[in-house]
């Protein structure tokens, strides 16, 4: 369904100017319901997938990740960007070919991470970091279809010490080895937000907004040079909420008041919709 060479070239362009909120589905009917609300671009989410097969963040092995990508990606016409983690390799040479696997299941962009999974040493050293991600750009360029790699910088998000240094440093050097998008999940003081749009400039910047207590928009966002928001594994924990309400308040009083929600038919029509 999804037309590779259209959706990526749509991608880019929506990275060229302006904002734009990049939603992350958890499931097939999720990413439908967000194209049928006007999103322009949707990504997947580690965390929210995970959640769905009764595993932890991480938790997931190469093949289904690259399954579950691909049928995302045929339930809608839009571009999809692929939450790829650390690339599920640590070494550059398994980067870059599980990134042109990735880049075969149909998505138009694709995520690289430095966090290493380890507590022991959360990040890769500087250098292995870089040349993984010069490894996803040399695979990307192989493959012939020209993907947003976006790179990201885990410091706020594993507590190493001067997060915020370390993610300047990193996502400057990202961007020299070949990212087309920054991003470092955990900041989004204005500040902060600010000094990495500049370092990285005239590179693309996505910001996490994944909690309420934020207390920042898309314009303001959109104000401080960002090009893209994504929300991670919010939605799917929104959904997550609602459905742990409900199950314990039958659990707990035996009562049904809390299946509030849209209409079936409403979800059966549009899922009965072609897209």
């Amino acid at each position: 369904m999804n037309n590779q060479p259209a959706a990526v070239q749509r991608f880019h362009q929506l990275h060229s100017s302006g904002c734009f909120v990049l939603p992350n589905p958890f499931d097939l009917g999720t990413a439908k319901y967000l194209h049928h609300l006007g999103f322009h671009a949707l990504a997947t989410t580690s965390a929210g997938f995970a959640f769905t097969r009764a595993l932890p963040d991480g938790g997931l092995t190469l093949d289904p990740v690259l399954e579950h990508q691909r049928e995302i990606v045929q339930v809608t016409p839009l571009p999809v960007n692929a939450d790829f983690q650390n690339g599920y390799a640590d070494e550059p040479e398994g980067v870059a070919a599980n990134v042109k696997l990735c880049v075969a299941t149909g998505v138009a962009g694709l995520s690289i991470e430095d966090s290493t999974g380890d507590q022991a040493r959360p990040l890769y050293e500087e250098a292995l970091a870089i040349e993984r991600v010069k490894a996803a750009r040399r695979a990307i360029d192989e493959s012939g279809v020209p993907v947003v790699l976006t790179a990201r910088c885990e410091s706020a998000l594993v507590g190493v010490d001067n997060a915020f240094e370390v993610a300047i440093e990193r996502l400057t050097a990202f961007a020299d080895a070949g990212a087309d998008c920054l991003y470092a999940p955990g900041f989004t003081d204005p500040s902060q937000v600010k000094a990495i749009v500049t370092a990285v400039a005239p590179k693309p910047v996505n910001v996490l907004v994944h909690r309420p207590d934020l207390g920042i928009n898309v314009s303001e966002l959109a104000d401080l040079g960002v090009r893209r928001i994504s929300v991670g594994s919010a939605l799917a924990r929104v959904a997550w909420a609602a459905f742990i309400q409900a199950a314990k308040k039958i659990a707990e009083t035996g009562e049904f008041d809390e299946f509030a929600g849209p209409p079936f038919e409403d979800l059966n029509g549009l899922f009965g919709k072609a897209s």
